[in-house]
């Protein structure tokens, strides 16, 4: 067990375990009194001692119910600095990968942790399991003064956002984003620029984000990811991303390009460049 000023964010079932006050934190001698199965360092959290721990049962803190539990879009949503999203993102991605990877991918042996690093390994083959980072692309497409936004199967019926997918084998991010806005709403886009990246713990996404500039084509949403796709201006605009999302600080970057003054709630520790 770790000295006992550290703090540890609670995991469970690839779930991280928080409520309306936020995460759920444990002393080492409130963590005492729980099922825990491992601690794991947190090494991206900088300036105190955090770590998440593993629950092998539900048995919660004392005080706090099963029914007040949120998902972590609801805990994300409550953040208020950019130290709170990296915090909530690794340890949630790392609660994913530690249930996800409990027997080699090889040869089906159990891993166990690597000593030194956060890995797993086979003691049969040898191979090493890091936790799985899935690269993306996330697209906003601009027309002058409108830009395109899209409603996606996943989304609300009101909830317009950019576009975005996987990037395949062998393929180059800049690639990859005029293949899924081809394949997702049928036009070609030129001037493709990276902008920035964020990490995106649904489940273990690095999304890479850039802004493209319309080249030719007519909308034609695909009817399966996208259900409708329309160009916008900033003075009409339909539900948007929350603050916490990477679409979000593309979406202002373009407004701040129009010469629009973002309010303060606005991208809140993405800042619009």
């Amino acid at each position: 067990m770790s000295e006992s000023n550290t703090e540890y964010l609670l995991a469970c079932q690839e779930r991280l375990l928080g409520t309306e006050q936020g995460v759920i934190r444990c002393t080492a001698e409130q963590l005492a009194d729980l099922d825990v199965e491992v601690t794991l360092p947190l090494g991206l959290i900088t300036g105190q001692s955090l770590e998440l721990a593993i629950l092998r049962s539900k048995c919660l803190p004392d005080g706090v119910n099963r029914e007040q539990l949120l998902g972590l879009r609801s805990l994300l949503g409550g953040i208020n600095t950019e130290a709170e999203y990296v915090m909530l993102s690794s340890a949630a991605q790392i609660a994913i990968w530690y249930e996800s990877f409990r027997y080699c991918p090889r040869c089906a042996t159990p891993l166990s942790l690597h000593k030194d690093e956060m890995a797993k390994v086979c003691t049969g083959c040898g191979h090493h399991q890091y936790p799985r980072i899935s690269p993306c692309i996330i697209v906003l497409v601009r027309d002058g003064e409108r830009c395109l936004l899209a409603n996606a199967a996943k989304f609300n019926s009101d909830r317009y956002s950019t576009l975005a997918g996987f990037i395949e084998a062998g393929e180059s991010a800049e690639s990859a984003v005029a293949r899924e806005v081809m394949e997702e709403v049928g036009i070609e886009v030129k001037n493709i620029e990276y902008c920035f990246s964020q990490s995106w713990p649904f489940p273990h996404s690095f999304m890479l984000g850039f802004m493209a500039d319309y080249a030719a084509g007519e909308l034609r949403p695909d009817g399966v990811e996208i259900l409708d796709a329309q160009w916008f201006s900033v003075d009409d605009l339909p539900n948007l991303p929350p603050k916490f999302t990477i679409a979000r600080r593309l979406i202002d970057r373009f407004f701040a390009e129009q010469g629009v003054e973002l309010d303060s709630g606005s991208a809140l520790f993405f800042p619009a460049e």
